[in-house]
């Protein structure tokens, strides 16, 4: 029997790889319920935990890991920055944008398509030209107040052999024109700034919670599962 996998040996627990994460959020979640897990990020770990590969997470996508969740950029996917494909932004060209849309797609798809069992992509709202390159699969959106978070935040992922989220503690949202709705806004209200992006990028613990629990759950009972079969006379 796998559990509980607290009391394995970290060489024997089930391995997660969570990228293009440097706060440590969806980490620490699943190292609390007994995985090997480690973040991976371009940027140092926020928290200074050792269990984070500082560096491009292609480089360790074949290294053994049984269950993969990743947030990469996802700015030159969305549709919501469409129009910088035909007009961009002072100092750039219509030939970076190009440029940057395929090597976001390449990246996501290479994230999409990696040797892991059970993978989840966070993805956003994709305009017709980044969807014609990634051909996304299914998709789920949820949002921070599913999971006891008071925010607005829609986020998506694209599951690869993962169940949809299942809403834990639903909140009821506040009504438009509420100071209370303005709060609830905070993500969309970000000013602009050095941390906008990272701080717009961040998970909520309710929701890093919820991954964990639902997601690293359901591949340690199928990996039981099939340790069991293989353990059977």
């Amino acid at each position: 029997m796998l559990t509980p996998q607290f009391r394995l040996p970290e060489s024997q627990r089930p391995r997660a790889l969570v990228g293009c994460e440097c706060s440590g959020a969806v980490r620490r979640a699943l190292r609390s319920r007994g995985w090997d897990a480690w973040s991976c990020d371009l940027k140092p770990a926020e928290d200074g935990d050792p269990h984070h590969i500082h560096g491009d997470v292609l480089a360790v996508l074949r290294d053994g890991w049984d269950l993969g969740i990743f947030h990469p950029v996802c700015t030159r996917l969305a549709n919501s920055g469409v129009r910088w494909l035909n007009a961009p932004p002072p100092g750039r060209t219509v030939m970076d944008m190009w440029r940057e849309l395929e090597e976001g797609a390449k990246f996501y798809c290479a994230l999409r398509d990696a040797p892991i069992p059970y993978r989840a992509i966070e993805n956003p709202v994709m305009h017709s030209h980044a969807r014609h390159i990634i051909n996304p699969g299914p998709r789920q959106v949820v949002q921070p107040w599913w999971f006891g978070d008071p925010f607005f935040k829609a986020t998506g992922f694209e599951l690869v052999n993962l169940p949809p989220l299942v809403p834990t503690n639903r909140l009821t949202p506040p009504k438009a024109g509420t100071a209370e709705h303005v709060a609830w806004s905070a993500v969309h209200r970000e000013p602009p700034g050095p941390e906008r992006k990272a701080n717009r990028s961040r998970t909520f613990p309710g929701v890093a919670d919820a991954l964990a629990e639902q997601w690293g759950g359901y591949v340690m009972a199928k990996l039981q599962t099939m340790q069991e079969v293989h353990e059977s006379p």
